[in-house]
């Protein structure tokens, strides 16, 4: 699991293998991640926005943005936190993700970035 902390947002992500989805003969790689997000501001906050940088092995860039996560736009309470799941298929056995939140802050009105860290998606048996 790799995290970091952005302006009192704190945001953990862990990668797991996904074998029943995958076709590694196909070059598909299915990958699934669980992120959490803790406030842990004197203040609630709302996630508005998501933007995400993916990279396959192969050097293959994609950029994903959007409303929210996982269709949703949630408001994390001060010292509460927000868990979801999501997938990401890659052509490569191996790459990485990483991306921002925009984030508000709901007593002031004031947005702001928060980073989400680099974590790497890697199918187990490329670590043999």
């Amino acid at each position: 699991m790799v995290s970091k902390v952005t302006e009192g947002v704190k945001v953990m992500v862990e990668s797991h293998y996904q074998t029943d989805y995958s076709n590694p003969l196909s070059g598909e790689y299915m990958f699934a991640y669980r992120v959490t997000i803790e406030n842990h501001n004197a203040f609630p906050v709302q996630v508005l926005r998501r933007h995400w940088h993916i990279f396959d092995s192969n050097a293959t860039h994609r950029e994903v943005q959007g409303e929210g996560v996982v269709g949703v736009q949630p408001v994390i309470r001060p010292g509460g936190r927000y868990q979801y799941v999501s997938g990401c298929n890659l052509k490569t056995e191996m790459g990485s993700m990483h991306g921002t939140y925009t984030v508000l802050d709901l007593d002031t009105h004031r947005s702001f970035e928060v980073r989400i860290p680099v974590f790497q998606m890697t199918a187990p048996f490329k670590l043999n």
